[in-house]
């Protein structure tokens, strides 16, 4: 007898029409449908306690998204079929070729949603702002209300059924490896980075940090048959960022060869780990894109030939991408998986975490106006996503300088969750990986799932590294909470994590 309760779910998330694509500068308009988007749920209830994850093929979970699924959830009787809607994780796997929806950027600060309004009140009198696309003048495109009503609808819904699928289960957890996700950011003999920076220059020195080819994988049975994968690893998806149809990237690719194997109605829960300075581009050995991705970051005049990955700009990189995430998952199985674990512990604890805002100086936002201002009137002709890109650090501190008047701290929805001898940890960021290594390396448990984007998008969270090297993820623009938050946010995780396995293992100090 197992004292531990699993349901699985999974919906697509695909809108019906064609939807803006979130996650660049210029706006891009799908022109179809590579693959599905989906949102894979799973429900665990155990000694009084439960959970429900929801994997999301989405750039972002906005905060406002999962208040509307709980509303809907509350509204509908889910607290009188015992579900705890506070329980509810939802997160994204962070591709770049799913829809836009109306959204909080931040709980409290507007990252970037206004960047093109603030821009066009800085124009020079005469010039004007040129959208590369535009969704409003096409009426076959979802508008944002659209999408957040559809994902409103599909992710309520699916935690009800995974919830309600629930079933008496086991699972055993494993761990194996996938050279997918790759450091980002280039550093210089200046003492700076770029993220996508180019190391083909006798001033390239080293890659700003590491990577984390580790895959952690938990196998559910029920029934007798394993019923589902949870697949974690440090890598957003983020091959075909540039696209121009809606995709779940390498995901996607990796969910349908699982299925292929395991059959249809097996699971795939798709976590992606911190990795705010990751991605699935081999930066030393460099293939330039096939076609134009419109990135002014990934500018190269004719770069060196390389025998390396293919483009993971392009399908074709995708599809090794996905392929090695499969492999991963079939390997763990056929090297032999642990006897399942069927008499838990269980525990889900929600905590408002408190972390300092970012601030910017008085001397920054006038350096940073200064600039704005110059450029435009410098600038021939009228702007567009290529000097917004160029312009995003100096706008961010002058948003910045206005928030930090009236705000001082933001509060986190952070969830750590004991499920056996694994651990469970969420953050709303873009964590750069030392965090998670930090954690990782001095949890006192055998085994941690870490999720990023999880229950808010509230953007980068750079190292003190990060912050000295600058650029884009590193920028004050990029994220609302620095180094002192995430040093912060390492330690009460750890407290909380080790905390709840302090009956089963020494904590060392």
């Amino acid at each position: 007898m197992s004292n531990m309760r699993i349901g699985w779910s999974e919906i697509s998330i695909t809108p019906d029409k064609k939807v803006s694509l979130y996650g660049q500068f210029a706006e891009r308009i799908s022109e179809y449908v590579e693959k599905p988007l989906m949102a894979t749920a799973m429900a665990v209830e155990s000694c009084g306690d439960q959970m429900i994850l929801v994997s999301c093929d989405l750039v972002g979970v906005a905060d406002n998204v999962v208040e509307a699924v709980r509303a809907r959830l509350t509204e509908t009787g889910a607290e009188k079929k015992g579900m705890d809607v506070s329980k509810i994780i939802c997160f994204a796997t962070h591709t770049h070729t799913g829809p836009n929806f109306t959204r909080r950027a931040s709980r409290v600060v507007s990252l970037s949603a206004d960047n093109k309004v603030l821009l066009e009140s800085m124009l020079p009198e005469g010039k004007k702002y040129v959208e590369a696309a535009s969704a409003k003048a096409d009426p076959d495109v979802a508008t944002n209300q659209e999408v957040f009503d559809l994902l409103t609808d599909r992710l309520s819904g699916v935690c009800m059924d995974a919830w309600e699928n629930r079933e008496e289960a086991s699972f055993t957890n494993a761990f194996d490896r996938a050279c997918v996700g790759m450091c980002r950011r280039v550093a210089y003999s200046d003492g700076t980075a770029q993220m996508w920076g180019d190391a083909n220059t006798a001033v390239f020195t080293e890659l700003e940090g590491g990577n984390d080819s580790g895959v952690e994988l938990m196998f559910t049975y029920a029934g007798g048959r394993m019923t589902g994968v949870v697949v974690n690893l440090a890598c957003p998806a983020q091959c075909v960022q540039h696209r121009h149809f809606v995709s779940p990237d390498f995901w996607g690719e990796a969910r349908k060869l699982i299925k292929e194997r395991f059959g249809e109605d097996f699971h795939v829960l798709a976590v992606c780990g911190p990795a705010g300075d990751q991605c699935p581009v081999d930066l030393v050995r460099w293939v330039n894109p096939d076609t134009d991705v419109n990135d002014p970051n990934l500018i190269r005049h004719e770069p060196p030939v390389r025998k390396a990955d293919p483009s993971m700009f392009d399908l074709e990189g995708m599809k090794k991408a996905g392929k090695r995430v499969a492999q991963a998952v079939f390997d763990a199985c056929e090297d032999g998986l642990d006897a399942p674990q069927t008499e838990i512990c269980f525990a889900h604890k929600v905590i408002p975490m408190e972390l300092p805002l970012r601030r910017a100086t008085l001397k920054e936002a006038a350096t940073a106006e200064k600039e704005i201002r110059e450029y435009l009137r410098n600038k021939e002709g009228d702007v567009d996503f290529r000097d917004a890109a160029k312009l995003q650090p100096y706008m961010g501190i002058l948003k910045r300088i206005k928030v930090q008047e009236t705000v001082d701290t933001l509060t986190e929805e952070i969830h750590v969750i004991r499920m056996g001898s694994v651990a469970f940890a969420t953050s709303p960021f873009e964590l750069y990986l030392d965090y998670a290594n930090q954690i990782k390396a001095r949890m006192n448990c055998e085994q941690a799932f870490l999720i990023q984007l999880a229950n808010g998008c509230e953007g980068y969270l750079p190292t003190e590294k990060g912050e000295r090297h600058g650029h884009y993820s590193g920028f004050i623009a990029s994220g609302v909470v620095g180094h002192e938050g995430g040093d912060l946010l390492v330690r009460r995780t750890l407290k909380e994590i080790n905390g709840l396995f302090e009956d089963d293992y020494k904590v060392y100090q």
